[in-house]
């Protein structure tokens, strides 16, 4: 069980980063104690095909701005353990259930594109989606970097309002003592929760998984967990 606290403050030295043209990946969030994603050289692994229709009814519907990813990420494995392919028309999402398939369109151009979720993220509190190279192009979202964008699923493998298993993910920390000294914290408060640190991409992490990765408690952690920079997800893992 967790135990109840007020709201936690804790100081951190990571960073945003900001620049539009220059949009950082998300680090991965996997389903094990890992650390996350490592360098391997095989061939990206062929998606499974994403069949839809061009009238098909959305299932959930959300806007909000999107980036994109590719190096240092591209042949890497992606959260649900496929290899990831910045050339495959697929997205990180925070929240839809894994190998969801979702359109989304620039609000601006009205350009769409059909993705799937394969990924974690953004890491970045103001967007909601990362999309693949490929898909960045397609909504011309790759050049200026960012774009406001309609998210319309249209079909998903597991509810998305009820039941998953679920984290918190915080950082991004340049410095691994301050992110240490959270884990503590976060240990010493959340009895019965799994507190790992890890590095990423864009710096030291600490990720808490609430007992039976549940959702409730996972969302009671990130509403009490505040820092001075970087964010606080909530992430779900499955």
């Amino acid at each position: 069980m967790l135990i109840a606290i007020g709201t936690l403050l804790l100081s951190a030295c990571g960073h945003k980063k900001t620049a539009a043209n220059r949009v950082p990946p998300p680090p991965t969030v996997t389903t094990d104690t890992a650390p996350p994603t490592q360098s391997t050289t095989k061939a990206p692994t062929p998606p499974p095909a994403v069949e839809t229709s061009k009238h098909q009814k959305p299932i959930y519907v959300e806007t909000g701005l999107a980036s994109w990813y590719g190096p240092p990420y591209h042949n890497r494995h992606g959260a649900n353990g496929e290899v990831y392919d910045q050339n495959a028309l697929t997205a990180a999402h925070r929240t839809l259930p894994m190998n969801s398939v979702v359109r989304v369109t620039n609000e601006s151009t009205k350009h769409s594109v059909v993705v799937r979720v394969t990924d974690r993220g953004p890491f970045i509190e103001d967007r909601v989606i990362d999309l693949s190279l490929a898909a960045a192009k397609a909504v011309d979202v790759w050049r200026p970097g960012t774009a406001t964008v309609k998210i319309e699923v249209l079909s998903a493998p597991a509810p998305i309002f009820e039941g998953g298993r679920w984290c918190v993910q915080i950082g991004a920390f340049q410095s691994r003592h301050d992110a240490l000294k959270l884990k503590e914290k976060l240990e010493a408060h959340y009895q019965g929760a799994q507190v790992i640190e890890f590095t990423g991409p864009t710096g030291e992490w600490v990720r808490i998984r609430p007992e039976g990765d549940d959702k409730r408690k996972a969302q009671d952690v990130a509403a009490n967990t505040h820092v001075k920079e970087g964010g606080v997800f909530l992430v779900r893992l499955d």
